[in-house]
């Protein structure tokens, strides 16, 4: 419980007053990497629910996705932006790096973050129109899982990072531990409190499966660019994940 409120209080700006001590073993808490994701949801969903009271689906997007920055104190948008501008900058690996730790927004961060913001607004409000506003609640925890395959037998270009904490520290029984309790997640809350059909179950499901393989195919991309994985692309890891499972889940019911 500790190590886990510890990644709690590393990975969100929720305010928890628990003191958890030094953990010489603190990468083990990748595997609360979707768990943290899955109380990230609860947030946004309450906060969605009650904006529904009052707001229009619309407006109740953009309440989701501001509450969703909030907790997380735009950690993972920063790593976004940075990825953006340094990867595709065109420049050399010591470039590249360079270019990421730079704290200045370039015009691809501005434009990677921005689209990302209209996306997921966008998709969140078909969701909402839909009556599926549930399926936000996974949006964090199955993007998450993609950042836990980031953390798998990679290495780090850097020698000094805060993402050096997890990278190439997963394991395979961390993937399978994440999946097999995230998938666990997703069947009783869709089935028993929110009464899905199974269709609509496996398609959220199925959506593990979508980003696992978004995440192998990205982390082949960078490891093009940078030989390796950074903080900022975990991060980035994250937002992406977040988009293409939003994308991924309405396409598939809409034709369901």
């Amino acid at each position: 419980m500790n190590r886990f409120i510890s990644i709690l209080q590393f990975l969100t700006r929720i305010p928890i007053r628990i003191e958890t001590g030094f953990d010489e073993e603190f990468h083990k808490s990748i595997v609360y990497f979707p768990l943290v994701g899955f109380v990230i949801g609860l947030i946004t969903y309450v906060f969605g629910w009650l904006s529904l009271a009052i707001f229009d689906p619309f407006v109740s997007a953009i309440v989701i996705t501001l509450i969703e920055v909030l907790t997380t104190g735009g950690l993972h948008i920063d790593g976004l932006g940075d990825t953006f501008d340094a990867l595709y900058s065109n420049r050399d690996k010591e470039r590249i790096l360079e270019i990421m730790k730079d704290s200045r927004l370039g015009t691809n961060s501005l434009l990677a973050i921005m689209f990302l913001i209209l996306l997921k607004i966008g998709f969140i409000n078909c969701l909402i129109e839909n009556d599926l506003l549930w399926i936000v609640i996974f949006m964090p925890v199955v993007a998450r899982i993609g950042a836990v395959i980031m953390t798998y037998k990679t290495v780090t270009p850097r020698a000094k990072g805060m993402g050096n904490l997890f990278i190439g520290k997963g394991t395979m029984n961390m993937i399978i531990t994440s999946v097999v309790y995230s998938s666990a997640l997703i069947i009783v809350l869709a089935k028993l409190i929110f009464l899905q059909r199974n269709t609509i179950i496996m398609v959220a499901l199925s959506s593990i499966l979508f980003i696992i393989v978004f995440a192998l195919l990205f982390k082949n991309h960078v490891y093009k660019k940078i030989d390796g994985i950074t903080g900022d692309i975990l991060g980035c890891t994250i937002e992406l994940g977040e988009v293409f499972y939003l994308i991924y889940t309405y396409l598939l019911i809409s034709v369901i």
